[in-house]
């Protein structure tokens, strides 16, 4: 067969259905019950969440102002799915904890720094299971472009793992430099970015 130019409009998917549905989703995650950090009780399955920062930490008072009215700007957007979620294969409800253990991961991660205290961080979720887990990753990422979270637009390295034995030659993420206290993070040796230059972004940040 012979070759031919690639029409784009033709290979081109486009679903109207999909929009309305993803917003859907996220009016009903802006309207689910605000929990400490982390919840009080375990769960089960996964799906999506928002932190929401109402300390004294100086760089973030214009998002604590905000979220004292009400808790509408959250600071960090995150996903949690289910294993064998890549791979279609099925999981029992009742055998995954994977939202509520991610949140008891950051809830350690904050606990490990001086400038940040759990005590002012809350967090919304929405649990997504069945067909509905599909529309994990289109709801994180327009939850994000809605409300444009510090750190997931612009101090990256909150969601960050130990890189592991024999990896520690990365360079520490803006979030480490700004908030030091994780013991992997610590032992990073490659050059990592200048806190002034951090601090500097999050000044001029407009953030929606």
């Amino acid at each position: 067969m012979a070759a031919s130019v690639v029409n784009i409009e033709l290979h081109t998917f486009r679903s109207p259905k999909f929009e309305s549905v993803v917003g859907e989703a996220v009016n009903f995650f802006s309207g689910t019950p605000i929990h400490p950090l982390p919840p009080a009780s375990r769960f089960f399955s996964g799906g999506v969440y928002a932190l929401y920062y109402v300390g004294d930490f100086k760089l973030y008072r214009p998002i604590t102002a905000l979220n004292r009215k009400s808790l509408s700007k959250p600071i960090y957007v995150g996903k949690a799915v289910p294993p064998g979620w890549r791979t279609a294969r099925a999981v029992e409800r009742g055998e995954v904890t994977t939202l509520y253990m991610r949140l008891c991961e950051h809830a350690r991660t904050i606990g490990q720094v001086k400038s940040l205290e759990i005590a002012s961080f809350h967090v919304r979720f929405m649990i997504l299971e069945g067909v509905e887990s599909d529309l994990v990753v289109p709801i994180e990422a327009a939850l994000i472009r809605k409300f444009k979270p510090l750190w997931n637009t612009l101090v990256d390295g909150f969601g960050n793992h130990d890189p592991g034995k024999g990896r520690y030659n990365q360079a520490r993420s803006e979030w480490d430099v700004l908030h030091p206290g994780r013991a992997w993070a610590d032992r990073l040796t490659g050059t990592s970015p200048r806190l002034e230059n951090i601090i500097a972004k999050i000044k001029s940040f407009k953030g929606g």
